[in-house]
């Protein structure tokens, strides 16, 4: 479905197969796509992949992909083929490892979204602080953005509460990839910035990733419902 087709994104964050196609199988391929991160990747490997693309579903392959160059051009190739929608990197790995990621797409039939991964959702000044970067994470998106655009990414995973701020300067196509979203009263758990659904396309998100409120429902489907529902502008009167 390429960059059409729905902006909610479901994290399937499961260790067992059995339990993400479970989960899936609630769910409408025309209403969600489905992330698969390392913890479900390492458990089940391709072959899950490949199962929920046969129910219908595009994949972003959240894998986060930080080597040198030659390496992850022949991982970011090896997505390609196995047919997902979406796989990114992360930005810091600099230019040269992004643009041989997008190089390793060019002779591809299927070239999935490349999105660079900038500061995660977990981390505070003083987690970046401890790396060095004394500096307040808005102004490290901003610096790995610049740097994602110029390298030829189609866009970045960052908090929708550095979107707003993104927008200025990035066009409307370079997509806005946005972990950590939490429905209104919803629990935090380990993530730092969050940020709600509307708020978060109301600043100029493209795509929410949405877990634990979807995942842990008791009935996934009307979630995603609700959540579609609440970023969705209101029919005129």
């Amino acid at each position: 479905m390429g960059v059409d087709g729905s902006n909610l994104i479901v994290a399937l964050d499961f260790s067992v197969a059995a339990d993400a196609v479970n989960l899936a199988r609630q769910l409408d391929p025309s209403t969600v796509r489905l992330k698969v991160g390392k913890q479900l990747f390492t458990a089940a490997g391709p072959d899950l992949v490949r199962s929920l693309q046969d129910l219908g579903f595009d994949i972003f392959l959240d894998l986060k992909f930080h080597d040198i160059p030659n390496t992850v051009a022949k991982a970011v190739h090896s997505a390609a083929d196995l047919g997902v929608w979406m796989v990114n990197v992360h930005a810091s790995g600099g230019s040269r490892m992004m643009r041989a990621a997008r190089e390793a797409l060019i002779d591809r039939a299927h070239k999935p979204l490349l999105v660079a991964v900038t500061v995660l959702t977990s981390m505070t000044r003083e987690d970046l602080a401890e790396l060095n970067w004394d500096a307040d994470p808005l102004d490290r998106v901003y610096d790995l953005s610049t740097l994602a655009q110029q390298s030829g990414m189609d866009g970045v995973v960052c908090s929708a509460a550095e979107v707003s701020m993104l927008r200025r300067y990035h066009s409307q196509e370079f997509l806005m990839v946005t972990p950590g979203i939490r429905q209104a009263g919803d629990a935090v758990g380990d993530q730092r910035r969050v940020v709600t659904p509307l708020d978060a396309i109301s600043a100029g998100a493209t795509h929410l990733v949405v877990g634990r409120a979807i995942t842990a429902s008791l009935n996934p489907a009307e979630t995603v419902l609700e959540i579609l529902a609440s970023i969705s502008p209101p029919a005129p009167s």
